[in-house]
């Protein structure tokens, strides 16, 4: 057996031996379905007498934000819809397969569970944008019909570790994107989107709690193997889920999408770097102990990787001219 194949067996392994701390933990990490929040709740109830009353005020409250954060919404929402695409990713990865679609290990149901809450966001997002009347839903609508016959490749090799790891740093950015969204709606007079915004970013920062717990069990169980895995992930950079998108005329606009979200400070290099220190101190990797001289390096690595991204950061600027969205009916942003 070779090298790559004992370290394959192993991971397999210690995925494996997780499968009771998962089923002792679902239901901590999981809400029921009776006490989970629906996308209507946030929503005009178009079933009421006073419909047009409370459309009407729904959208005299949209009607005050700005293109910019118009785009940034619609591209996060983009991105929650895509959800076929990162369930088929989960599920492939070694040992987290639900291999029927209905199987009783704890894993499947922690995938199906996680998708199920996932779900209700781009739902409500869309929902909302919507019954907005600013947005061209057509042209977002071929966006993501796009984005998910594009696919995503995270880089992840079908390794639960790397999976982990890119899962943990991905639902803390989208906790930190919805959270931000939601600051900047409320500044714009928009309560609802706020509270919309907020409870997405509740639902991501649970995510993301699971994750890292999954994440710290491995550590504990394999932790040469799971610092030489979050170095790995670190290298290869975290690639946004949405990065394919495209509107059908713009090779372009996730790259103008992120800068917006740069530039109105939702989503930042400097966010980017916050999430690799905050994992980095979270799983206590400066003092892990006994490593051979390659996972040693790595934790070096580790260690000092986001003061680098805070000082790259410090040397760019998003300050860009203002680009054409088809989302906005082609205003610029």
């Amino acid at each position: 057996m070779t090298n790559l194949e004992k370290s394959i067996r192993s991971r397999f392994e210690v995925i494996k031996g997780m499968e009771s701390f998962v089923a002792d933990n679902i239901d901590l990490l999981l809400k029921p379905v009776s006490e989970s929040w629906q996308p209507s709740d946030f929503l005009p109830d178009m079933a009421a007498e006073n419909r047009d009353e409370q459309l009407k005020d729904f959208r005299l409250k949209s009607e005050n934000l700005p293109d910019e954060l118009l785009v940034v919404l619609i591209g996060d929402m983009i991105t929650e819809e895509a959800l076929p695409t990162y369930q088929t990713w989960l599920n492939r990865l070694e040992g987290i397969t639900d291999k029927t679609g209905t199987s009783s290990s704890a894993w499947a149901k922690w995938s199906r569970g996680w998708t199920s809450e996932e779900n209700r966001h781009g739902d409500l997002l869309n929902k909302y944008l919507y019954l907005t009347g600013r947005v061209d839903m057509r042209a977002v609508e071929v966006t993501i019909h796009h984005l998910i016959r594009n696919g995503f490749d995270p880089k992840t090799e079908n390794d639960p570790y790397l999976g982990f790891i890119y899962t943990s740093f991905q639902e803390r950015a989208t906790k930190i994107s919805h959270s931000n969204v939601a600051r900047l709606a409320i500044k714009a007079g928009d309560e609802r989107l706020q509270k919309i915004c907020g409870m997405i970013a509740g639902d991501e920062a649970r995510h993301e709690k699971a994750y890292r717990l999954f994440m710290q069990k491995i550590f504990e169980a394999d932790p040469m193997q799971a610092i030489l895995s979050f170095a790995k992930m670190m290298k290869i950079k975290i690639t946004m889920p949405a990065h394919l998108m495209y509107d059908g005329c713009d090779k372009n606009i996730f790259t103008k999408f992120s800068n917006i979200a740069q530039r109105i400070e939702v989503y930042t290099v400097k966010d980017y770097a916050e999430i690799i220190s905050n994992l980095v101190k979270g799983w206590d990797i400066e003092n892990i102990k006994g490593l051979s001289d390659l996972a040693a390096k790595a934790q070096d690595y580790l260690c000092s990787l986001s003061e680098r991204y805070l000082n790259a950061a410090n040397r760019f600027s998003f300050a860009g001219s203002a680009e054409k969205f088809s989302w906005i009916f082609d205003r610029e942003a």
